[in-house]
């Protein structure tokens, strides 16, 4: 037994991993005075198109928008067991002279959905500053790596070389794709605004007394307030879930992207090519104590496959929503959105930290890509060799002789490549600079110029679109 009081569970989002700005954006405080906002543009758009709602109603509701009172909402929800309601009464008690027209000719939605829609658009543009400080970060490795041969791997077998700066783009490239995904949500992004019970505007229209052209004007105004320039078309009684959907397969892709980085970062660690940064006093592994465990890169890949494990659920959630809504998507958003968000952001935020800090090793780089490099070379040798007047043919025939004999040494024997020693004693190749014809950087093409392109074409345009953003917190909190 404990005299220590049992906290409940605490979500690790909140409490290891995401920012405090997406935590922060999905609090209780910001969604009830976002609730608050929508109040008063409904009260003040009806109010501009004739509605008798006076200037100290709407004066009331301002001075209390932010001033909130949750625990008397809290109260009137285990009476009432509607939750927009219990904070409609407890609205109403800060504002005695202007409870008679909060929510008028509002459906539950009207809050709801235009608060939901509000905090997306913000949990995207936060998405969209992190995916460019990530990007940027990610660019500064890539531009000092630019030249750094090493070895490049199809099927996770070795290839032909690269160099380390044009991998990196591969990873950026992805992250960019990604940013236009983001960047496209935020412009489609449109309010449900004021679209009644079941998105026939009949509250509304009863209200203006069959005025049609008032019942758009109040759309319209209503948008605007909230900073949006359009509404969608068609509603139901919530706005199309089809967006939620769209929204989450969008992160979904951040996560996959990420996942994908993180895990060839654990890969490189394990070649001892690179290493994501290591504290002084961190531990690796509290039995094997010299240790340098990438714990970074797989919390990356632990909460990316997390967000992607989410874009399900959203899918299922317009499958299913018969007619013109089931409220069977209400407790599995409040889930999925906000974790996928605040997942997202702790994802983006280690990325950060680990390109901010990664630490190459060129000699083992080196040592790795000498160690296939002999085998990549010999079709370079034989020209060199037919130019020299061997015959080609049978220069074709040596090499293979030689390069079988290598590669059993290497597999069979663990020993180190010699292929290049055995085609010196061979007179065949006498005449060929053989050290000539291995110098790495004459096997990666283009890489080094292809960063430089990219960066100019690609990663520039991002940086004088969102600067370095610098105001972002970026900690790791464990």
């Amino acid at each position: 037994m404990t005299d220590t009081p049992q906290r409940p569970y605490q979500n690790p989002l909140i409490e290891r991993y995401s920012s405090t700005e997406m935590a922060h954006l999905w609090g209780p405080e910001r969604r009830i005075s976002t609730w608050r906002s929508l109040w008063i543009a409904l009260a003040e758009s009806e109010q501009e198109l004739g509605l008798p709602i006076s200037d100290l109603q709407i004066a009331q509701l301002r001075k209390f928008q932010s001033n909130l009172n949750l625990h008397v909402a809290a109260k009137f929800e285990r009476i009432r067991r509607h939750d927009v309601m219990a904070h409609v009464e407890a609205y109403g008690e800060q504002c005695p002279d202007a409870k008679p027209i909060i929510h008028l000719g509002a459906t539950s939605c009207f809050v709801t959905d235009n608060a939901d829609l509000v905090l997306l658009r913000e949990g995207l543009r936060l998405v969209a500053r992190r995916l460019a400080s990530t990007i940027l970060c990610m660019s500064e490795f890539a531009k000092a790596e630019r030249a750094l041969p090493c070895l490049g791997f199809t099927h996770l077998q070795p290839a032909q070389p690269t160099t380390v700066g044009k991998r990196c783009c591969l990873w950026i490239y992805d992250l960019v794709l990604d940013l236009h995904e983001i960047e496209h949500r935020i412009d489609t992004l449109c309010a449900r605004s004021a679209k009644g019970t079941t998105g026939t505007q009949a509250s509304f229209l009863e209200l203006f007394e069959g005025d049609h052209g008032k019942v758009r004007q109040l759309e319209a105004l209503v948008s605007k307030k909230l900073g949006f320039d359009k509404t969608y078309a068609v509603t139901g009684q919530t706005y199309p879930r089809k967006v939620d959907s769209q929204i989450l397969d969008a992160l979904s892709g951040v996560a996959q992207s990420l996942h994908k980085t993180a895990t060839d970062l654990r890969l490189l660690a394990n070649r001892k090519e690179l290493e994501e940064p290591f504290e002084e006093k961190q531990i690796g592994s509290s039995a094997m104590a010299y240790k340098r465990n990438p714990m970074r890169s797989e919390r990356i890949c632990s909460l990316t496959r997390f967000v992607m494990s989410m874009q399900s659920s959203p899918a299922m959630t317009v499958a299913t929503q018969w007619m013109e809504r089931t409220l069977d998507d209400s407790a599995n958003r409040r889930l999925v959105i906000p974790q996928s968000f605040l997942a997202i952001d702790a994802s983006l935020v280690l990325m950060q930290n680990v390109a901010d800090g990664l630490v190459v090793y060129p000699k083992t780089i080196a040592k790795n890509l000498a160690a296939e490099l002999p085998f990549m070379a010999t079709e370079n040798i034989m020209m060199k060799a037919v130019s020299a007047g061997g015959d080609r043919q049978e220069l074709h025939e040596r090499i293979r002789v030689h390069s079988v004999e290598a590669a059993r040494r290497v597999k069979a024997e663990g020993e180190a490549n010699d292929l290049m020693d055995r085609l010196r004693g061979d007179e065949a190749f006498a005449k060929v600079d053989l050290d000539a014809a291995t110098n790495p950087l004459d096997f990666v093409g283009r890489a080094p110029e292809q960063v430089d392109e990219f960066i100019e074409e690609h990663i520039e345009p991002i940086r004088q679109r969102y600067g370095d953003s610098g105001d972002l917190s970026v900690e790791v909190n464990v």
